[in-house]
């Protein structure tokens, strides 16, 4: 289950048929966030495992498995910024449950970026995908 914005962005990729246009893409994604407080990229915020810099700050309404999880990040890889907005893609307006319910790899697998991501890249991925997790069964566990 994947939120309508992950789903706007899965039906874009199957339009572009290149994978340069696609990473193109991501990157344009990633200029479209709006940029972090410089106070907030903090080691409490930055993601380990990332080969670039990597922060994400969760913005969780509520309590419980109902509580709903948001995020901002950024990063300073142009390409890892884009990977931050499909994330939040994927998990906006989601409940702490839902998150927990996403199948990151398989829905990330829709748009190609396993076979398109350098090892390091992907590895960077999961650990965004698994803070948010993390984030996600905090709030669910209330």
């Amino acid at each position: 289950m994947a939120s309508a914005a992950f789903e706007e962005i899965a039906e874009t990729f199957d339009f572009l048929d290149d994978w340069e246009d696609r990473y193109r893409h991501v990157i344009e994604l990633g200029k479209a966030l709006p940029d972090m407080d410089p106070a907030l990229k903090v080691p409490a915020t930055k993601v380990e495992g990332c080969a670039s810099q990597v922060w994400l700050l969760p913005r969780i309404a509520g309590t419980g498995p109902a509580a709903r999880v948001d995020f901002e990040g950024e990063s300073d890889a142009m390409i890892v910024e884009g990977l931050i907005a499909i994330l939040h893609a994927l998990y906006s307006g989601l409940s702490a449950s839902e998150v927990l319910t996403v199948d990151a790899k398989a829905e990330l697998g829709r748009l190609g970026l396993n076979e398109h991501l350098s090892q390091q890249r992907s590895n960077g991925l999961a650990a965004m995908v698994e803070r948010i997790r993390k984030l996600a069964a905090e709030a669910a566990a209330g």
